[in-house]
């Protein structure tokens, strides 16, 4: 529950053993989880599932350490009983009748739903009911992650730090999916090995969805506010027959995919997020692909090329990447209990670091 605040957005953050609830244990849920079990200013209270088989099971075997004494509910009414000061909501799919009951009940939110990101770009009827919520219980929410928030936000603000102009921030993600067998999903859902093709609506629109509240957040925060946010995809194509792990790619089949998202300013691009999804780097048109991670480039008076790099082995990606998006939330809990009530954003909150003591 937050208090009121002496600025506008964010009060006093010491920390003090916040009452925590896990709500969702997937993979990045039971991260979550287990970091909120393992961190030394949270008290982990609750769990909430949806599985009617993880119903009343032990946190600490929902996350693979010991029993912790904690039992998971699939009551709503039971998390609100529990009187926490935060939840972590990580479900797969927004429930806005559970998130409003949260927030009116006095319980904080931080969350890796994308859906609250920037309260401008929010649906108006979904931001209405939210920040009547917040207000009612003296409350906030906030969204991030790894990508949309550490990459799109924390990052690009940090850079923009040391500028005193700016051209153009360009953010790209890579994702080398050569190792992943997963054959639905790159052949079949996202067309790997296949004739190259219009990028489907649904495809870019989420991309749109996802990435451009942050632009438009990021371009805000600096003075140059966007005009629009548009979104294109694009593919390259095997120069061979390639063999991944989930298959093969026919020479001249789809091998490499991006979809970019560019915030537009007067006429020209200033800010671009670009997915670069690939299975081999033996493509036409060649593309600059670098190993799975992050490169942000700043145009500006003192330019900047930054490259993030995941040191893991391909084969580990699906055991340790849930832990760059569910850290970052667990580390914003401290701050979103002591926000003013409200949708609160990457800008709203203080500088968001681990406390690993």
């Amino acid at each position: 529950m937050t208090a009121a605040a002496a600025s506008p957005a964010v009060a006093d953050a010491t920390p003090r053993g916040h009452r925590c609830v896990q709500w969702a244990t997937g993979n990045i849920g039971a991260r979550s989880l287990r970091a909120i079990i393992e961190h030394p200013h949270l008290d982990l209270v609750g769990v909430y599932v949806t599985s009617p088989e993880k119903n009343g099971a032990d946190a600490g075997d929902l996350c693979g350490v010991a029993p912790i004494g904690v039992k998971a509910t699939d009551s709503v009414d039971d998390v609100i009983a529990l009187a926490p000061d935060c939840v972590v909501y990580m479900p797969a799919a927004l429930d806005v009748d559970d998130v409003v009951r949260l927030l009116e009940s006095g319980i904080d939110i931080v969350t890796t739903r994308g859906e609250f990101h920037r309260p401008a770009s929010m649906d108006a009827d979904l931001r209405e009911r939210i920040e009547h919520a917040c207000l009612a219980g003296g409350t906030s929410i906030h969204s991030t992650g790894s990508s949309p928030g550490f990459i799109t936000e924390a990052i690009p603000l940090v850079l923009s730090s040391i500028q005193r102009h700016i051209d153009k921030i360009a953010i790209d993600e890579f994702a080398d999916l050569s190792r992943r067998n997963s054959p639905d999903l790159l052949f079949g859902i996202m067309g790997f090995g296949g004739e190259a093709r219009e990028f489907e609506d649904y495809r870019l629109e989420y991309l749109r969805g996802s990435f451009g509240p942050s632009l438009q957040l990021v371009a805000e925060s600096i003075g140059m506010p966007l005009d629009s946010v548009d979104v294109h995809g694009e593919a390259g194509l095997t120069t061979r027959e390639v063999s991944i792990a989930a298959g093969t790619l026919p020479a001249g089949s789809v091998g490499a995919q991006r979809i970019t998202v560019s915030g537009m300013r007067d006429g020209r691009e200033i800010l671009r997020f670009r997915a670069n999804w690939y299975c081999t780097s033996d493509i036409e048109p060649q593309w600059d692909l670098l190993a799975t991670g992050w490169r942000v480039v700043v145009d500006g008076d003192a330019p900047l090329s930054v490259d993030i790099n995941m040191p893991i082995d391909l084969d580990r990606m699906a055991e340790t990447t849930p832990g760059y998006t569910a850290n970052r939330a667990v580390n914003a809990v401290r701050h979103v209990c002591a926000a003013a009530p409200g949708i609160r954003t990457s800008v709203d909150l203080p500088q968001i670091v681990a406390e690993l003591s």
